[in-house]
């Protein structure tokens, strides 16, 4: 690792540390603290598997800290009942290491207090967490999920969640989506040296990780990068567009969530802005193509993502598609379903390596998890595990928003690393 890897990694951690003492001291304050500590040390079960909190003798037990109420609460339904379903369809085969699968859930409204509290609720109790939602919720976290030791999969892809033992982001960052996105618009959009591109991204690190692939790429191509920062309450853009209008933009990236997308690529579209737009996934969902912005949506909007559409061809998500429609027929199929189902997959791959190595403790997840270098399950490109400061992934597909389609995006492009990916994570 280099000197400049080295001291962006360790100021990710400080700020980590920094937010999450905060909280801490705000918790000891109103009486609450994490329990974890006073949970079961372990043991051995009658069938010689080692065991320690979250499993015992009949049951493996998994923890969710998910948004059912707040702006992501569309996500989180969908990861929770796709994940649900992959517990029941693993229980009625028997389960993991001869026991069944629990999911406990708690909603946080994407709350970053009531992020903690949960945690700290939920943490004795709990072998792994296979979704945790949110960017600011996981910094808040990071110290504590470390130190207990529990596997963790957020459903947020923010390169600052890299370099911890226990936290695996799953698929590409941020930065290498944007990085992916920019070479789109010069290899397909017609994009050339001195030309301006917009990026419109969410302040905070979803938004600043993106800014810095966005940056880095558009260096290397000789573009220019207008940036605007928006919050996660901005839900009207129209002096975003204005803006980027006067700068001569000739194409926009959008780091943010649904409702920007559309109000975004709605009003440039009315304005007379119609120039490519490339979303990162969250900013995606298939609700959208029922609004009136569908129509300027499908003409103008991409979307980069590390998973394919849930419309794919690929036997797996054809069969996940399948199954989800028959367990939950008034739910809608989007990314989520795709993004929770595949989570709780590499989590059960997981849980099945650490019981075949003899032992189900926390430190036995961890270890079975990172020895992973090739882990596939069928719904996207393959995760690599093993190195804790890289992405799982570095390869992306583009997706095309389609109103008939199943998930409203049907795959553009397949799934490739994108030239110049390799040399930005060497450096970073």
């Amino acid at each position: 690792m280099n000197t400049t890897h080295r001291t962006r990694r360790n100021r990710r951690r400080t700020a980590g540390t920094a937010l999450a003492g905060a909280l801490a001291l705000l918790l000891a304050a109103t009486g609450c603290s994490s329990k974890a500590d006073d949970g079961d040390k372990g043991g051995e079960a009658a069938d010689g598997v080692r065991t320690g909190p979250g499993v015992d003798a009949g049951t493996i037990r998994l923890g969710a800290l998910t948004d059912l109420t707040g702006p992501y609460a569309t996500l989180g339904k969908s990861i929770v009942q796709a994940q649900q379903m992959w517990a029941d369809e693993t229980n009625a085969k028997g389960g993991i290491c001869d026991r069944k699968v629990e999911i406990v859930v708690k909603d946080h409204g994407y709350d970053v207090q009531k992020a903690v509290t949960a945690y700290a609720d939920i943490a004795p109790d709990v072998v792994a967490l296979p979704q945790v939602i949110g960017s600011p919720v996981v910094a808040a976290l990071l110290d504590d999920i470390e130190r207990d030791k529990v596997l963790t999969f957020p459903q947020a892809w923010a390169a600052s969640l890299l370099g911890r033992d226990a936290i695996q982001v799953l698929g590409t960052t941020y930065d290498v989506d944007m990085i992916a996105a920019v070479e789109f618009l010069t290899r397909a959009k017609g994009l050339k040296k001195g030309d301006t591109i917009g990026h419109v991204y969410f302040e905070g690190d979803y938004g600043a990780n993106a800014l810095e692939g966005s940056t880095w790429a558009a260096g290397k191509a000789g573009l220019k990068v207008a940036g605007q920062k928006i919050k996660a309450t901005d839900t009207d853009l129209s002096a975003q567009v204005s803006a980027l209008r006067k700068e001569g933009v000739k194409a926009v990236l959008i780091s943010a969530g649904p409702a920007q997308t559309a109000s975004l690529v709605g009003v440039a579209a009315s304005r007379g802005l119609k120039v490519p737009v490339v979303s990162s996934a969250p900013g995606f969902a298939p609700q959208l193509m029922k609004t009136p912005a569908a129509p300027a949506l499908a003409a103008m909007l991409n979307v980069v993502s590390a998973a394919p559409a849930v419309s794919s061809d690929l036997p797996g998500v054809k069969s996940m598609v399948e199954s989800y429609r028959k367990k939950y027929p008034d739910s809608p199929v989007d990314s989520g379903v795709l993004s929770g189902y595949n989570a709780a997959q590499l989590m059960g791959g997981g849980l099945k390596k650490a019981c075949e190595a003899g032992g189900l403790t926390r430190e036995d997840v961890v270890r079975a998890h990172r020895a992973q270098t090739n882990a596939d399950t069928g719904l996207g490109t393959p995760q690599n595990f093993s190195d804790v400061d890289r992405p799982a992934s570095v390869e992306t597909y583009v997706l095309k928003p389609d109103a008939e389609a199943v998930g409203g995006v049907v795959n553009a492009e397949d799934a490739h690393a994108a030239p110049g990916v390799e040399d930005y994570l060497s450096a970073r």
